[in-house]
């Protein structure tokens, strides 16, 4: 008696499991391609981000708070004189204490949030940097811990003695200049919350 058999099907089943393995190959692909992409546009953004804020740490210790020291300086004075950045100091007064005075002695930030090291809640300074494209980026910093020194902010004057040779007749007297010290936190963002990636910095700074 013959045994019957059915190989008819069987090309037709391998044809479909290789079809079957091709696409699977071909999403793994096309996924891992698209994850890159996206990945690699994510690092851009935050490049960018970080750009900003950097610029924005510069911009505020050389111009904005050698600024704040000087005897006209008002909320409303700054903000005019760096307009065209839409510079804003929502909290003006507990600015100006944690630029002169100690941590301990901030009893005009009375706000919750302003103990806070996120510079978007609740910052000191906000200002925006424009970009070449269509968005700008928005810069937040704060304030989070002051040591105050002895320069003179008003006059600019430099107490570090500058020295002299051995046989020297500068007979003066002078303190040594010691600095004050700030602890910044500084955030770089895109506008309008475009983006997700944003960048933060710690910043010691010397004044």
């Amino acid at each position: 008696m013959d045994m019957l058999r059915g190989e008819e099907g069987a090309a037709l089943v391998t044809a479909l499991m290789l079809t079957m393995l091709s696409l699977i190959i071909a999403m793994a692909l096309l996924s891992t391609v698209i994850m890159g992409t996206r990945i690699s546009a994510s690092q851009k953004r935050y490049r960018t981000a970080l750009a900003a804020a950097q610029g924005g740490v510069e911009l505020l210790t050389r111009e904005i708070i050698p600024r704040l020291f000087q005897v006209d300086a008002t909320q409303d004075t700054v903000q005019e004189d760096f307009g065209e950045m839409d510079l804003k100091l929502p909290q003006y007064d507990c600015l100006k204490q944690k630029l002169t005075q100690p941590t301990a002695n901030w009893s005009a930030c009375n706000n919750p949030e302003q103990s806070s090291s996120d510079p978007a809640n609740s910052p000191d300074v906000t200002f925006k940097l424009r970009s070449v494209g269509k968005n700008g980026f928005t810069v937040s910093t704060k304030i989070v811990d002051t040591i105050p020194g002895n320069s003179d902010k008003n006059s600019s004057i430099d107490y570090l003695d500058q020295g002299s040779s051995v046989s020297g007749k500068d007979e003066g007297i002078r303190p040594q200049h010691v600095p004050g010290i700030y602890n910044l936190s500084v955030q770089g963002e895109m506008e309008g919350g475009l983006a997700q990636e944003k960048a933060r910095l710690s910043v010691l700074y010397a004044y």
